[in-house]
């Protein structure tokens, strides 16, 4: 009896036990279907290199000497499914930003933070010559919103899922649309899916 009980302990063990494997980031894996890191890396890489693109950041820069301030607005989850779209735009601000085509000023949360420390730095407790000034913040000119959407096709056992990624940079002073990048070369066919798609 000893023996059966030790048996099945060792067997409820080994099967409570996983395995974790470290690949190389960009491989591509798809285990459920839904959004995930090669998509996220697929779409950013297309609107990124399309933004930088656009004539309109070098036509700034050429009439007034300078790269035009960005601010992010709202990245949009318009899917049926859990997308962390803060990622997306987080990337696509660093990698203009480093382009040096464009800077970028912060936004929401972030700008409110900032604010609130120069606010405390007025309040006598810091070095004269270390307090930062108030009224200074550069005002943007452009507002980079965009959006994710899913089409969801379900047929039996089989169903495909079709991402819209979009970006858009806005003028600030104008409401002018400058420039939107669309990206929707992600389409997945889900076959015998275990749960709804």
């Amino acid at each position: 009896m000893k023996r059966i009980l030790f048996c099945l302990a060792a067997g409820l063990l080994l099967a409570a036990c996983h395995s974790v494997d470290r690949v190389d980031a960009d491989t591509q894996i798809d285990l459920s279907g839904y959004w995930n890191d090669t998509d996220l890396r697929l779409a950013s890489d297309a609107l990124i290199k399309e933004c930088l693109a656009t004539p309109t950041l070098a036509q700034f820069n050429a009439a007034r000497g300078k790269p035009p301030v960005i601010i992010v607005g709202n990245f949009k989850n318009s899917s049926d499914e859990h997308i962390d779209t803060s990622i997306l735009s987080q990337r696509l601000e660093a990698s203009i930003l480093s382009s040096g085509k464009a800077e970028f000023v912060a936004s929401g949360d972030l700008r409110n933070e900032i604010r609130a420390e120069r606010q405390d730095q007025q309040q006598g407790y810091t070095d004269d010559a270390t307090v930062a000034a108030m009224g200074r913040e550069i005002g943007a000119n452009y507002m980079m919103t965009g959006s994710v959407k899913t089409i969801v096709d379900r047929y039996n056992k089989t169903a495909t899922r079709s991402y819209f990624i979009t970006a858009e940079l806005t003028d600030i002073t104008t409401n002018r649309r400058i420039w939107i990048g669309e990206y929707n070369e992600i389409k997945k066919v889900i076959k015998n899916p275990s749960v709804k798609p």
